[in-house]
């Protein structure tokens, strides 16, 4: 029953990244379009956003694609890491796009022009919804992927932005104030750049191995040498296999008096507790005081 539900949970994912591709490039020409007509270039730098995001969206899909795919003798973990490399491609594509709309302010201060505010105000609106309905399909697992909740917070920002777009085509409509746009597109930066720097941060950790967010190495310590029989947890390391699954090594001291049965009930009982820390890789190397002592006469 639950293999069923994480296979329907799979293609409900598969099912989302599709309809939220589709339809945020459909949005995308619309919009560029828009733009270029009616010399807008908050409508253009939120294209680039949403752009960028249609990109986010594919890598994102093929990493959950490959996370799927077995391990083999080369890549004894399989792909998952993949979702973590794509996690960062993304933050990265993100920055370059903040670089283009920066460049094009910076053109714009020197070139003003003459916005229809109007136009502006319906094209966003349309943004809003479309930016909203994909957001809504990533919903329910935003907790559980590093590159779902990625993709939700920035389909959620988008809609954010357009909605900001709308108002300050109002404006301008109503009260012909034409540097709004050009203030729009610097806002519209901020929020990417905002958004953007913590998955550029949280990727980068995970691509060099750093404890997940969530996880205190500290704390695991104690959970461990809070089980009656371990005396002693050493050589922690903990990191993610993907961006939704970790992994733990660790050595653990127990009692010299314990046998392999009693070895074996402290070995399944610290995995129990890892489990429930969200680590589900554990490799454990359980000794004693007397396993040492040997181990330094040889």
């Amino acid at each position: 029953m639950e293999g069923h539900q994480i296979k329907d949970n799979r293609e409900a994912l598969n099912r989302a990244f599709i309809i939220g591709i589709v339809i945020n490039l459909v949005y995308v020409v619309v919009e560029v379009a828009a733009g270029i007509y009616y010399n807008s270039l908050s409508l253009i730098s939120d294209a680039g956003h949403n752009l960028s995001d249609v990109a986010a969206l594919g890598l994102a899909m093929l990493a959950f694609r490959l996370a799927k795919r077995k391990a083999n003798d080369k890549f004894t973990y399989g792909y998952k890491k993949s979702t973590i490399l794509v996690s960062l491609i993304n933050s990265v594509i993100l920055f370059v796009a903040i670089g283009g709309i920066l460049w094009e302010s910076i053109h714009r201060v020197l070139n003003p022009v003459v916005v229809d505010g109007q136009a502006i105000s319906i094209v966003a609106g349309v943004g809003i919804v479309v930016n909203a309905v994909s957001a809504l399909l990533f919903f329910r697992n935003k907790e559980h992927d590093l590159n779902v909740k990625g993709a939700y917070l920035h389909l959620m920002a988008d809609a954010a932005v357009s909605l900001g777009v709308v108002v300050s085509g109002l404006f301008i409509f109503f009260w012909s104030i034409y540097w709004l746009d050009l203030v729009m597109s610097l806002v519209i930066v901020v929020v990417i750049f905002y958004s953007t720097w913590n998955l550029f941060k949280e990727s980068l950790s995970l691509t060099m191995d750093g404890v997940p967010r969530g996880i205190s190495l500290s704390k695991i310590s104690l959970l461990l040498l809070d089980v009656s029989g371990v005396n002693a947890v050493q050589h922690i390391h903990i990191w993610a296999l993907s961006t939704t699954q970790n992994a733990i090594t660790a050595q653990v001291m127990v009692d010299s008096s314990l046998d392999l049965a009693g070895q074996h009930l402290i070995r399944k009982k610290l995995k129990e507790i890892l489990n429930r820390e969200g680590i589900q890789h554990v490799t454990l190397e359980v000794t004693t005081e007397q396993d040492i002592s040997e181990d330094c006469k040889v």
